[in-house]
């Protein structure tokens, strides 16, 4: 429920896009907004009006159901007022164009001139309108207003053409709401560094050690930081498919790979004091001798002794003097859990620790989590969603670290 009670105002125009506007709502609903539907006329020719109000659950607003009375909001101005964003998915080339001309003669764009709330545009056109210089003008120019004009794919189109000028996929349009809706100050322009799942180490070009660590809180991690408006890196194994399209991935299997990335990761500064949250789950030990080729069980034996070499410890590795580090501790002893994680704290130079205690109802690769936030004077506990408890983790760390 990451928006509950966000109003979004979702304008949809005339194109075949407009079927992917029904799942882009119920991802709105299912995340707590309210949301409401303005259809222009072209809108109609393609989808029915009742079937967006039944997805939304509430009455669409079109030139019919325009209403001044004073008891009513349904009209471009109170409407515009009420919504704390406008999306308008799909808009068409000629809708964009209009917008950035200043143009009121239907209703949406006579909402979006009354609207001073964030306004989304997810276009959707044929690759030649779209990448018409006309319409490339167009777009600049609303982007120099402040105006958010979302990037389109590459795909076949209606046309059967294949090539630029689909609207993104609901998710990422989904994703880039929240963002606009709930980032903050803090947060906003903050360099944040993550790794996340359990390192690959190669013991020949077709075995290798690693562990069970699906790298989904780390990905929960870094979608929650994108939320908030952080610049977010991810250097991950694996897990992260479903991250935010704008988040700088870093796929890095070994450790050494990781290491290498962070560091980079890390080197590129903003004006505010830097995050790195070490979630992934290093290898211990290394294969002192990684084979080329496929080792061959008929040479080995019928045992076979694999020798391995301590591992490097990138957290107690990278300089950590100008950024706030939090580390990661995953435990299964519960009797000595919380006096290893304030061991880390301490002789890692930490800021933090989350403490992960596994057992049977939470284990490697859930949804859900419980995690103990271990500060130097005192902790925090959070359970539940990954992504909820992540969300609630910055918050507390914002309210720890609010003096940069």
């Amino acid at each position: 429920m990451i928006l509950k009670d966000k109003k979004i105002l979702i304008g949809v125009t005339g194109s075949i896009a407009i079927y992917k506007t029904l799942d882009l709502i119920r991802l709105y609903i299912k995340s707590g907004a309210v949301v409401r539907v303005l259809m222009s006329e072209s809108a109609k020719k393609f989808i029915n009006p009742i079937t967006f109000e039944a997805i939304s659950q509430n009455k669409v607003l079109d030139e019919n159901s325009e209403n001044w009375d004073k008891n009513s909001d349904y009209n471009h101005i109170d409407i515009a007022k009420w919504a704390d964003i406008l999306v308008i998915a799909p808009a068409s080339a000629n809708t964009i164009n209009k917008i950035s001309c200043g143009i009121a003669d239907n209703l949406l764009l006579q909402t979006v001139l009354a609207c001073k709330k964030k306004i989304i545009i997810a276009p959707a056109a044929n690759t030649n309108m779209i990448e018409n210089p006309i319409t490339i003008q167009s777009v600049n120019n609303l982007k120099n207003l402040g105006f958010e004009v979302l990037q389109t794919q590459t795909k076949e189109l209606i046309c059967k053409d294949v090539g630029n000028g689909a609207m993104l996929e609901p998710i990422d349009i989904f994703q880039i709401t929240c963002k606009e809706l709930l980032k903050t100050s803090y947060w906003e322009n903050r360099r944040v560094v993550l790794s996340g799942g359990g390192t690959v180490e190669k013991i020949d070009d077709v075995r290798y050690i690693s562990n069970f660590s699906s790298g989904k809180m780390a990905s929960n991690l870094a979608t929650a930081f994108y939320y908030l408006g952080a610049n977010v890196t991810l250097v991950s194994s694996r897990g992260f498919e479903n991250i935010p399209y704008e988040i700088d991935l870093r796929v890095s299997t070994s450790a050494q790979q990781m290491f290498e990335n962070l560091k980079l990761a890390l080197d590129k500064k903003l004006d505010k004091k830097s995050f790195l949250f070490m979630v992934a789950a290093v290898s211990d030990y290394i294969p002192k001798q990684k084979v080329n080729g496929k080792l061959k069980k008929e040479k080995l034996g019928e045992t076979w002794s694999l020798e391995l070499t301590k591992n490097i410890d990138i957290l107690a590795t990278l300089n950590k003097s100008e950024i706030y580090a939090i580390g990661f501790k995953a435990e299964m002893d519960k009797k000595e859990a919380k006096s290893n994680a304030q061991n880390m704290l301490k002789n890692k130079n930490l800021d933090a620790v989350c403490l992960n205690i596994l057992d049977e109802n939470n284990s490697f690769g859930s949804q859900n989590n419980n995690i103990e936030l271990i500060l130097k004077d005192r902790s925090f506990d959070f359970s539940g969603d990954k992504l909820d408890i992540s969300l609630e983790i910055l918050n507390r760390l914002e309210k720890e670290f609010t003096n940069e």
